[in-house]
């Protein structure tokens, strides 16, 4: 039998007790997963185009009494911080994983990158039926672009040039019995597609499309 890239027991890291010992299950367990995809999808985002991408494994190090309830690394065009870039994510809640590209509320251009994603709403559209959208990753939940439609994704627009908290985020989400089902070689290559398919998003976002 091959072995799964993610196990059960990834998942359940989110359900252990006490900030200390999540996050040593986090170092254990997750954390050199994150690594590896991180210094691949690091050198397969830099070949678009765009600029040199580097990878972020959160440190969730302002915490002192919560634990986290997910986790990521992160890409972005930046050795030092990302949050207020647009930036790709994969991580995991103790639900699903999750593979996106984030507006978080950091980010000074956000009424831009809205317009430009209004002025563009095709590239989000015309995206799979199992991608999804959010305005907060603070949440584990997210709506089918499919079942939200043009009027859903304008509304989540405008709110993220008028909301100071407000973000966006596209991707798709994976629960965690399907990701258990994947190896190595099939979990990269879902990775590798769904990254693919968000990178036109991100050429509008950043107005590289001209």
């Amino acid at each position: 039998m091959i072995q799964s890239y993610w196990s059960s027991s990834d998942f359940d890291v989110f359900a252990v007790d006490g900030l200390d010992h999540r996050m040593k299950a986090l170092q254990e367990k997750i954390q050199p997963k994150f690594k590896d995809l991180g210094n691949h999808f690091a050198h397969r985002l830099s070949a678009h185009g765009t600029g040199e991408f580097f990878p972020h494994v959160a440190k969730h190090a302002r915490r002192t009494v919560n634990p986290p309830r997910d986790s990521w690394v992160a890409f972005a065009p930046a050795k030092r911080g990302y949050k207020a870039l647009p930036h790709f994510q994969i991580g995991l809640w103790g639900t699903h994983l999750f593979i996106v590209l984030a507006i978080i509320y950091e980010n000074p251009d956000k009424k831009g990158i809205a317009e430009r994603l209004e002025n563009n709403l095709n590239v989000l559209t015309s995206l799979p039926d199992d991608f999804v959208v959010s305005g907060d990753h603070m949440k584990p939940d997210a709506e089918r672009i499919s079942e939200v439609g043009n009027e859903g994704l304008e509304k989540l627009l405008d709110r993220l040039q008028t909301v100071k908290k407000a973000e966006f985020l596209v991707g798709r989400h994976l629960p965690r019995e399907e990701a258990a089902k994947l190896n190595e070689e099939q979990f990269y290559e879902y990775a590798e597609d769904t990254i693919t398919k968000l990178l036109p998003v991100y050429d509008v976002v950043i107005h590289s499309f001209d």
